[in-house]
């Protein structure tokens, strides 16, 4: 797995409240012309505590301020499975680029007081062989 600075969303970002993710990744208006997926990898990388769920949004907007964002996708995690080393089952940035994107945290529940996750753009992801 290869990370990049410049294309993460969040590097190891506490998640205590409602929040967009750290960063924010431009990468400029229109869809992509490649046919090929572009890989994104979401990881926990601090187990999670007092919450229901947390739904991760991948968001788009015209802007850095996100003023208008729209939402491509999201999905929605339960608390016994928001432990360490846990990832997204989001693993293509989806289609509808605005120019802009970035991730949104939506906590539910109790405000937990732990829980990180590491998220960006990759070059691809990890396979794992027997």
């Amino acid at each position: 797995m290869i990370l990049d600075e410049q294309a993460l969303f969040s590097n190891n970002q506490a998640v205590t409240a409602d929040a967009a993710s750290t960063n924010i990744v431009e990468l400029g208006s229109g869809e992509f012309a490649s046919a090929t997926p572009i890989p994104i990898f979401i990881q926990v990388t601090e187990a999670f505590n007092n919450l229901t769920s947390l739904e991760i949004k991948v968001q788009t907007a015209t802007d850095a301020a996100f003023t208008t964002p729209v939402t491509l996708a999201s999905q929605t995690i339960l608390l016994a499975n928001l432990t360490k080393g846990a990832q997204s089952s989001l693993i293509f940035l989806p289609k509808g680029n605005l120019g802009f994107v970035r991730l949104y945290y939506d906590v539910t529940g109790t405000a937990p007081t732990t829980g990180k996750i590491l998220a960006g753009i990759v070059a691809g992801h990890q396979e794992h062989h027997a």
